[in-house]
């Protein structure tokens, strides 16, 4: 007949043995509570480095989780070469702004203005490689984006001042206004040829017979056009908008009325010696915001009114 295992242990206390009682169950406990508390420990640490074993996801799970990353890998690859376009996008956009007028982005605010984090959270079911591939990507992808519309707004900005341009530049003061000589420093402090004082010219002569065509040198609406009471004789002004005026004196005949529009190198009146002047010519002005210009600055390649005209004419 089979008889039960028996386990004693000598006390110091009693100088006697002792039997250990369910000693078998114990170590059977504590044998199950070791394993399960190592398999945990393992299953930990393989969930942890991506289930290299295969024991918490089915292969295929896995071999799905594997691709993927590599799918963010690859993602991440793109949006970075993507990035480098948008990088020469960006200078191409600023040389557009210096042809326009415009200032240029420079790093610093473009920078400021895709930058940033977006502040991806980690997911807890994923493992950290796979965390910081989807971080990685999305923050990209964020730039991405805020980059596209700092460009597409730099363009908008871009047409609208060019559109701006097209018009100023139809308005502002840029040909000679008749044919005939002029001196270089016929603007500023000078002796008055018939009065023999010094006085401030706020134009320039140009010698011409009488009766020479005077043309608009940019688009406009006459302001007035009559004889005064000064030595300016008959003039013609034009308002340029823009803040830009332009005034046309000692004239023999006028060929326009107050309030009419005219375009650049349109005839608007013929040269003579009304007024207070030594000999014929036309005395020609150029006011920006009422503050009289050196009106040779605004002769553009010395552009002729005639000429103009005829380039106006073939583009046609």
């Amino acid at each position: 007949m089979f008889k039960r295992l028996r386990f004693f242990y000598f006390s110091d206390k009693t100088l006697g043995f002792h039997e250990i009682r369910f000693f078998l169950t114990k170590t059977l406990g504590s044998a199950f509570l070791m394993a399960v508390g190592m398999f945990c420990v393992l299953f930990f640490l393989n969930y942890a480095l991506g289930d290299p074993f295969g024991i918490t996801m089915p292969s295929a799970v896995v071999a799905e989780n594997e691709f993927l990353k590599d799918q963010l890998r690859e993602l991440t690859r793109k949006a970075a070469s993507v990035q480098k376009a948008l990088d020469e996008l960006a200078e191409r956009n600023n040389q557009l702004r210096l042809l326009v007028d415009m200032g240029k982005i420079d790093e610093d605010t473009r920078r400021a203005a895709i930058g940033g984090s977006t502040g991806v959270p980690a997911l807890p079911f994923l493992s950290a490689e796979a965390n910081a591939l989807l971080r990685s990507s999305q923050e990209l992808l964020s730039q991405l984006e805020r980059e596209v519309e700092l460009q597409k707004k730099s363009y908008e900005e871009i047409t609208r001042k060019y559109e701006y341009n097209k018009e100023f530049f139809k308005h502002l003061p840029a040909i000679k206004p008749c044919e005939g000589d002029y001196s270089m420093n016929g603007f500023g402090m000078r002796i008055h040829p018939v009065l023999g004082v010094w006085r401030m010219h706020e134009g320039l002569d140009i010698i011409a017979d009488v009766g020479t065509p005077v043309y608009a040198t940019g688009d406009g609406t006459v302001s007035f056009a009559g004889r005064t009471a000064s030595g300016y004789g008959a003039v013609v002004e034009i308002n340029h908008g823009y803040g830009y005026t332009t005034l046309y004196a000692h004239l023999s005949q006028i060929r326009v009325r107050s309030g009419q529009k005219v375009k650049r190198g349109e005839l608007i009146a013929r040269s003579g010696r009304s007024g207070l002047v030594s000999g014929p010519h036309l005395h020609y002005e150029v006011r920006l915001n009422g503050r009289r210009l050196n009106p040779v600055d605004h002769f553009f390649d010395d552009i002729q009114a005639a000429s103009y005209r005829a380039r106006l004419a073939s583009s046609q």
